[in-house]
């Protein structure tokens, strides 16, 4: 899954919890190391837990050049099995579905566009890389970033360098914010993901409204079909 226009398509509306206190950048200065691992695999196992997460996103575009910020907002799905739709409702609507080798997307219109990724290393390389930082494999995030790693309470902060070229021509760095276990939070939730683009811009996903439904309906189903 992944390009980072499909992160862009994706990877919240509700009061976030409060954050590790590395929250930021700053997270950058505390790299992965031997005593923290234990915890940051189990925050992956958690992640990992939910075969179906459905909720609420709002995606907010820094572009530096134009110093100038574009929002929009909708429903996601993430199936570990199948991957992820990004249903946005404003300020356009439309749908995109994005697979181990496909991106779909379809608009209100009717119009739809089928992007077949199949042979495409790059593009295949993205959506492991994306996919693995939605369902927490902490496998493929260490083979392939430089992994920082703190915790404060209940709140988490991980923070990705992309190893792989490929990756980084996209993102020059990845920070997610979460929190786990305690109060009316069952398993561990990602809140935030801060994208650092190369050239400068910058995108904030917000998730919220979490629910762990144990199967797709029918009609979510299809819309993984890329037909």
């Amino acid at each position: 899954m992944k390009r980072i226009c499909c992160l862009g398509m994706m990877l919240a509306v509700a009061l976030l919890p409060a954050r590790a206190q590395t929250d930021g950048a700053e997270i950058f200065s505390h790299p992965l190391d031997g005593s923290a691992r234990p915890r940051f695999d189990r925050i992956c196992a958690d992640l990992a837990e939910n075969p179906v997460i459905k909720g609420v996103f709002e995606q907010t575009k820094t572009i530096s050049r134009l110093n100038r910020s574009l929002v929009s907002q909708g429903d996601f799905i993430i199936a570990a099995e199948l991957g992820m739709v990004w249903d946005t409702k404003t300020p356009f609507p439309s749908t995109m579905a994005v697979g181990r080798d496909y991106i779909f997307q379809s608009t209100p219109t009717g119009a739809r566009t089928r992007l077949d990724a199949r042979g495409n290393e790059t593009f295949l390389r993205l959506a492991d890389t994306i996919s693995a930082i939605f369902t927490g494999n902490s496998r493929l995030l260490l083979e392939n970033f430089a992994v920082h790693f703190a915790e404060a309470g209940n709140s988490w902060t991980i923070g990705l360098i992309p190893q792989e070229k490929s990756v980084r021509l996209f993102a020059a760095r990845i920070l997610m914010s979460g929190e786990s276990g305690g109060g009316r939070i069952r398993t561990a939730v990602i809140r935030d993901i801060t994208l650092y683009e190369q050239n400068g811009d910058v995108i904030i996903y917000r998730l919220s409204n979490h629910s762990y439904p144990g199967g797709l309906s029918a009609p979510e189903r299809s819309l993984f079909a890329a037909q």
